[in-house]
């Protein structure tokens, strides 16, 4: 049994993956989705930054995936809202979705 992710943690996930992604950018002067797609692409030579750059993938893989299941929860809720009827009303809550 997995364990569901709030609202809340995936937004905190997103802000540390964030947080990382802009260190290795500064580090490497290069953004992480030209990175990303040098790294799936094989075209690295990683050499003495192994480390860093394993590291990096897997904050772009946890960004993407987290992005991905906050989009696709907001979209439940707009899709929810809009049944109702009427004017979108938005209210404060904690959600808690599967993990991916």
């Amino acid at each position: 049994m997995s364990r569901q992710l709030t609202v809340s943690e995936i937004i905190d996930d997103l802000r540390v993956a964030d947080e990382e992604l802009r260190r290795f950018e500064r580090l490497y002067w290069l953004s992480s989705d030209q990175f990303f797609e040098l790294y799936n692409q094989g075209l690295l030579d990683e050499g003495e930054h192994l480390q860093d750059f394993s590291q990096w993938a897997g904050f772009c893989k946890l960004r993407q995936r987290r992005l991905e299941a906050f989009n696709r929860l907001s979209q439940e809720q707009i899709a929810r809202l809009r049944s109702a009827g009427g004017p979108v009303r938005l209210e404060r809550r904690e959600l808690l979705i599967e993990p991916v």
